[in-house]
C-alpha cells in the first residue's frame, strides 16, 4: 500500500518548478482561507530563510520525488492518521 504523504524531509520537484522543496509541514489551512494544503515546503537546499517564502502545495502538484526522508514505525503510524483525519474533513466539507 502507498503512503498517503510523505515523510517529512522528504525532497521534491514540483510540476513548472526548477528547485526542489523539502517538506516540512502538513495539512495547511492558508490564513484567510478555506482551503487545506497536503504540503508546507521551503526552498532546497537553503531551508527556511523567511516564513514568508514558504510553499504550500498538494500532493497533485509533485512531478518527482528526489529523496524519501525518514520513516519509521511511528511516522508511519501518523501519517496514516493524517490521511484518514483530512478524508473525513474533506468528505464533510
Amino acid at each position: 500500500m502507498k503512503e498517503e504523504f510523505l515523510p517529512l524531509g522528504s525532497i521534491v520537484l514540483l510540476k513548472e518548478a526548477k528547485r526542489y522543496v523539502v517538506v516540512i509541514g502538513y495539512t495547511v489551512v492558508e490564513e484567510g482561507s478555506k482551503d487545506i494544503w497536503d504540503y508546507l515546503g521551503c526552498a532546497y537546499p537553503v531551508g527556511v530563510v523567511d516564513p514568508s517564502k514558504n510553499l504550500l502545495f498538494n500532493k497533485d502538484q509533485i512531478k518527482e520525488v528526489i529523496f524519501t526522508g525518514f520513516r519509521d514505525e511511528d511516522g508511519r503510524k501518523f501519517r496514516k492518521k493524517l490521511a484518514e483525519s483530512l478524508n473525513k474533513i474533506k468528505n464533510n466539507v
